[in-house]
């Protein structure tokens, strides 16, 4: 026996909304110097390029300064700064969030595949190198002490109020 009826026939809607990417920022321009909150490059300033059709920013180290490869990152995972580095003649067009996407490898099920060790590091492919080498040549940055600052991690010490920092 069933013990609750509902009070009224009804059916679930099937039509989702949109999801509407977020909005950048007001704060947030190409070429800002922002500080990394979260995940394997936490600390670390990077440079702001644009905004991606999912919402997320792209953003780059470079790699030789600070070892931060092209990324997406969710804006709540930054603090902009107010240094700002000129990106013109950046060709970004051929970087989007399908730039991202890792390849689908078809998985063969046998039990011999099943007691292999899974010791292989998977490459970076070739192309992802050639645009980060390609973005990354664009960007000039003459000034040593620019070259430092992007170098070197953002960490809080004892003294240091983050409500009292201006960024």
């Amino acid at each position: 026996m069933v013990k609750w009826y509902p009070t009224e026939d009804y059916k679930q809607s099937k039509v989702k909304e949109e999801q509407k990417p977020t909005r950048l920022r007001g704060n947030i321009k190409p070429g800002q110097i922002l500080i990394l909150l979260a995940g394997k490059h936490q600390g670390k300033r990077v440079i702001f390029l644009k905004q991606l059709e999912s919402g997320l920013l792209l953003v780059t180290g470079p790699y030789k300064l600070n070892g931060v490869p092209l990324k997406r990152i969710p804006q709540a995972y930054t603090i902009p700064t107010t240094l700002s580095i000129p990106t013109d003649g950046l060709d970004l067009s051929s970087v989007t969030d399908a730039f991202f996407a890792k390849p689908k490898a078809k998985a063969a099920k046998s039990e011999e595949q099943f007691f292999v060790a899974k010791a292989t590091k998977k490459e970076t492919p070739e192309f992802k190198k050639a645009a980060q080498k390609q973005i990354d040549g664009k960007i000039n940055i003459s000034d040593v002490t620019v070259k430092k600052y992007l170098s070197t991690k953002f960490r809080l010490r004892n003294g240091m109020y983050p409500h009292l920092l201006k960024f």
